[in-house]
């Protein structure tokens, strides 16, 4: 995958599959230390013990469509490519969390992609998920809990056209305090 945002869809889509009705997305970037922090846990079903310690194995997957499961694998190659690593923590029947650092400063770093329009693309086709969102520097801290946003919006879908404009305008914006924002 040629970039972070692609990790976060792939990840985040693992957790829909495997029934979340919430999945927070952290991420946790630090220059002066050099780490980036990227963090996905769910309330999913969670994985099997005795499939945990395979779960980073692009050879195994737990999919009978296929025979290889690149997801967690490309990720876990992408962080220790940086001499970051991931782990993956999990309870089956209470959901997974998965942990990758990253070393920013090192060439193999990849771009942290398009977040804002990830993010609006997870949320907008998992409506009946509630997405919890923070990305975190030093001195600045965005949130974004789609909890909240369904409940000052009450009758009104989060997947109403004129909602999805203003959540694009609004990760858009106050992510772009934070980082770069592709247009």
């Amino acid at each position: 995958m040629k970039d972070i945002s692609l990790h976060i869809l792939d990840i985040a889509q693992n957790s829909v599959a495997a029934g979340a009705t919430r999945i927070a997305i952290r991420i946790t970037d630090n220059a002066s230390e050099d780490s980036f922090v990227l963090e996905i846990e769910d309330n999913g079903s969670g994985i099997p013990r005795d499939l945990l310690e395979k779960v980073l194995d692009p050879f195994f997957t737990s999919r009978t469509t296929r025979n290889v499961g690149l997801g967690l694998s490309l990720l876990a190659q992408s962080a220790r490519d940086t001499g970051g690593d991931v782990s993956v923590e999990s309870e089956e029947g209470a959901g997974t969390r998965v942990r990758a650092r990253f070393r920013p400063s090192h060439i193999d770093m990849k771009p942290l992609g398009n977040i804002a329009d990830t993010l609006l693309v997870l949320i907008a086709a998992n409506p009946m998920i509630d997405f919890f969102f923070s990305y975190e520097k030093p001195s600045k801290r965005y949130v974004l809990d789609t909890q909240e946003i369904k409940a000052q919006l009450e009758e009104v879908p989060i997947t109403s056209p004129d909602v999805l404009l203003l959540l694009k305008d609004e990760l858009r914006k106050s992510l772009g305090r934070i980082i770069p924002v592709p247009e």
